[in-house]
């Protein structure tokens, strides 16, 4: 990925090394319990995000930006500000402004406006807050665990994130969510698939148009991120942790489902080809 010379954004917080102190409040499970359970069960482990109740932090000193001389965090705030100059673009094209996301990043644990995170959870996206939470650990994670090495990997990863603040723009994640309130957990998970497949495609939204305007692409990035979607596909997820699938628990889409949905984005470079939520089938 061609991304050296691009431009840094202005909305990276840093808090790597702060100090944290964490309490479990009422007698709970702690953090890493409850994420080792939903994992080896199948659940999403940010739903953990919503019990902020459960968990009381205090996170010093203040956030500042990342050094200069740091080249992961330089690249995770370059494709930041690529995202930023894409959906900034799109948006204006449809007449709309778009409200560029905080990224945070962060060692070992986290307090987001959703709650307490522990770095298990993965990357993820808080929308009370409109930030993107990394800790940037996973990238070893992605590479050695998940097999999918690559820094177009790497940026799909931060561009599917953004993808949600997209959602929580256009308010489709709100009214995801309260559907989610009035049905079954089968089929919020299947709720939440759809959402995170729609993710998947504004990533290669993302990709389709920072390549066109910007020509960020080199041989063989296509491929990173195609091989990244698929290797964290529910069921290849489920597959690693328990040895075996359990597709009504999926609450991110198969890998098969994930490459599709990026593929379809990066070909078309159009939101109109991302909407998940249209037809039974994904």
């Amino acid at each position: 990925m061609r991304w050296e010379s691009g431009r840094t954004s202005d909305n990276v917080e840093d808090r790597r090394g702060m100090r944290m102190s964490t309490g479990v409040v009422g007698g709970g499970l702690g953090t890493v319990v409850l994420i080792v359970l939903a994992l080896i069960f199948g659940v999403d482990p940010r739903v953990l995000l919503q019990s902020a109740g459960t968990q009381s932090s205090v996170q010093q000193p203040s956030a500042s930006a990342p050094p200069e001389n740091d080249p992961m965090a330089r690249f995770v705030s370059v494709v930041l500000a690529d995202t930023e100059d894409t959906w900034g673009a799109l948006f204006r094209q449809a007449g709309a402004q778009y409200e560029n996301p905080k990224l945070v990043l962060f060692s070992g644990a986290v307090q987001s406006a959703c709650g307490f995170a522990q770095a298990a959870v993965g990357p993820f996206y808080c929308p009370a807050d409109h930030k993107v939470y990394i800790d940037l650990a996973f990238y070893r994670d992605l590479r050695d665990r998940f097999q999918a090495p690559g820094d177009f990997a790497q940026a799909y990863v931060i561009a599917h994130e953004v993808g949600h603040h997209v959602q929580n723009q256009l308010g489709i994640a709100e009214r995801v969510h309260t559907a989610q309130q009035r049905v079954s957990e089968e089929q919020a998970n299947a709720l939440s698939v759809r959402m995170e497949l729609q993710a998947d495609c504004l990533a290669g939204v993302w990709a389709h148009h920072a390549d066109r305007s910007r020509h960020v692409l080199e041989q063989g990035d296509v491929e990173e991120a195609l091989n990244a979607a698929s290797q964290i596909g529910d069921d290849r997820m489920q597959m690693r942790g328990r040895g075996y699938v359990s597709p009504e628990s999926f609450t991110h889409g198969s890998s098969k489902q994930r490459v599709e949905w990026f593929r379809r984005g990066l070909e078309s470079g159009d939101l109109q080809h991302c909407n998940t939520f249209q037809g039974l089938r994904l």
